[in-house]
């Protein structure tokens, strides 16, 4: 277990929590020595995993290893090319299949979606305006960042608040206008009006940027034959809400649902060709690994046949946890079903002790912090994955139903009292 050094006072407070957790908790910066299906062994300990991204469970799966194995023989670890210069037959592939997927005119491929934020949103934004929601990821933010020192104006909006976003648009000077959100929320899990968002943004002559990298895989359009409330195909939260690529650039990434680093942008074939030309991480990154690409080809074809299972089972087992919690009547953030659930920590709880109990559970989960959240969300979120068996989360129950016995867990708002009038 790590010991508990005093933590520098020059330390920024922004990195406090982080590095409070980094060196009093083993579930910062762990070495995992062993993986078995969703249990990891950290040291001596096995902990089931619930700080996995990997929601269709693919990372284990026999037919993606297959199909890895065949390729990475084939043509070898790593193609030794920028995608400037060479592309295995694999890329256009996967984008072919992608765009068929999410119904996208054309879709570019790069390594991850932080190296698309920093490079596309500058390029995106120009000398203009871009608008950034105020819950945007941190790497989306940093792509504006970055896009405001390259000349663009930044501004940033409350999230949800329709009128605020307009108000900066209206008020815009002349020039590209970009407006930068999240899909599926992160730690909320949350799934916002994007049809609503896309109104304004097309109502003031403005891109909407959308970083789904937590939907895609997850959700999708909704149709008569969907497997799950989350829609069919997992192909997205454009999809999802019913909404054309009018307007519209969607980056999503193969790292979560399809365990895969891969990124890619759903983008009108003319905006394609310019980014061949203008965006750094095509013309100078080095590429992809053939395990990611054949990885992310195969599981394509995975969720072409097992798909809807899947994500029937992920929301299966992330509506016994949800219930659950609701029956423990501690807050959660997640309101839309997704498969991350956000629990935040009861007021004047340490979050380093928090942490401990979770690891004497056995439970390995992903602790927040602040400045990452606001301090009334400071806590851990649980991820679900189509890998987890029913027994391990019986065993998740039982660890919540302790630690919301113990006052540990942030009670849930209580409704307001209705009069009989009401």
């Amino acid at each position: 277990m790590p010991t508990n050094p005093a933590i520098p006072a020059s330390l920024p407070p922004r990195l406090r929590g982080i590095e409070e957790l980094r060196t009093r908790t083993p579930m910062y910066d762990a070495v995992i020595e062993e993986i078995e299906g969703r249990r990891i062994r950290v040291g001596e300990r096995w902990l089931v995993d619930w700080a996995s991204c990997n929601y269709l469970g693919l990372d284990s799966d026999d037919e993606i290893v297959a199909a890895v194995t065949e390729q990475v023989g084939r043509w070898g670890t790593h193609p030794g090319w920028s995608r400037m210069l060479g592309n295995p037959r694999l890329y256009p592939q996967i984008e072919e299949r992608l765009s068929a997927l999410l119904h996208a005119d054309d879709t570019l491929l790069l390594p991850t979606i932080s190296q698309i934020h920093t490079s596309v949103i500058p390029i995106l934004a120009g000398g203009g305006t871009v608008v950034v929601e105020s819950d945007a990821h941190k790497t989306v933010y940093d792509g504006c960042v970055h896009a405001r020192g390259l000349g663009a104006t930044l501004r940033r909006f409350s999230s949800g608040d329709l009128q605020h976003l307009a108000d900066h648009l209206r008020s815009a000077p002349t020039g590209p206008r970009l407006v930068c959100v999240d899909g599926v929320h992160s730690m909320s899990g949350t799934v916002p009006d994007l049809a609503a968002y896309a109104r304004v943004c097309r109502d003031h002559g403005a891109v909407l940027y959308v970083d789904d990298a937590h939907g895609f895989g997850v959700i999708g359009e909704r149709r008569a034959d969907e497997g799950s409330p989350y829609g069919w195909g997992g192909n997205g939260i454009v999809r999802h809400r019913g909404e054309s690529y009018d307007g519209i650039v969607l980056v999503g990434g193969f790292s979560k649902a399809y365990s895969s680093m891969l990124a890619f942008l759903a983008v009108p074939a003319a905006l394609k060709d310019h980014l061949k030309i203008a965006a750094a991480p095509y013309l100078y990154s080095g590429p992809s690994p053939i395990a990611s690409l054949a990885g992310a080809l195969a599981g394509l074809e995975v969720n072409a046949t097992r798909g809807e299972a899947l994500r029937a089972r992920i929301h299966r087992l992330t509506r016994r946890i949800l219930d659950h919690v609701r029956r423990l009547g501690v807050r959660t953030l997640n309101t839309d079903g997704t498969p991350i659930i956000e629990l935040p920590i009861a007021a004047g709880r340490d979050l380093v002790d928090v942490a401990h109990q979770l690891w004497r559970q056995g439970l390995y989960v992903t602790l927040v912090p602040y400045p990452g959240v606001p301090h009334d969300q400071v806590g851990f979120r649980i991820q679900v994955t189509a890998a987890h068996t029913d027994a391990q989360v019986e065993e998740l129950m039982l660890g919540l139903t302790e630690l919301a016995g113990g006052g540990v867990l942030r009670p849930a708002p209580r409704e307001p009292r209705r009069s009989v009038r009401d």
